[in-house]
């Protein structure tokens, strides 16, 4: 007769098995809530506001386009200080993305970018998969307005990821 107490080798394993919907990469991070997402981008959109308004001010205060052709060199300049201003901006905020996964919304709210896996998204994916390719596909004419309307509506799915997030295989979760 044969023991009936030898383990089988090729029986399934005894742990319980995890939830259905959840995968083994979710136990590294929660996703970060619809409405911290959206705040970030909004706080992120304000900042570059808030970075802009002074220059529209003095625009506006000097006459702007309307004055004569001798302050156009002052307003050459006041343009080029406040593309400067703009572009230091944008620098700054990929230098944090590619070090932290977030931009300086990301950061007050307390989200980052990570990959589907947990991983670090490294500064390529999050610009060129996350914001030039998006970026290119909504300047097509038809299609991009399509696109730039579902990109966003995506997040109202059960995985919370827009249509970019699903391109660069990202996930934005709490820092």
């Amino acid at each position: 007769m044969e023991d009936t107490n030898t383990r089988n080798p090729y029986e399934a394993p005894s742990a319980p098995s995890m939830p259905p919907g959840f995968r083994a990469s979710d136990v590294d991070f929660v996703k970060a809530e619809r409405g911290t997402r959206f705040l970030a981008v909004l706080l992120d959109g304000l900042v570059y506001v808030g970075v802009m308004i002074p220059f529209f001010i003095i625009v506006a205060v000097t006459g702007g386009l309307k004055r004569s052709a001798g302050s156009g060199g002052m307003f050459a300049a006041i343009m080029a200080l406040g593309g400067l201003a703009f572009l230091c901006l944008f620098i700054y905020n990929l230098v944090l993305l590619n070090r932290e996964g977030q931009t300086l919304g990301k950061r007050w709210m307390k989200v980052r970018i990570v990959r589907s896996n947990g991983e670090r998204a490294g500064l390529g994916r999050i610009f060129w998969l996350r914001m030039f390719v998006p970026g290119l596909i909504g300047r097509i004419p038809f299609v991009g307005v399509i696109f730039v309307l579902a990109d966003p509506l995506f997040i109202f799915g059960e995985e919370r990821r827009c249509v970019h997030d699903l391109l660069a295989d990202t996930v934005v979760v709490n820092a």
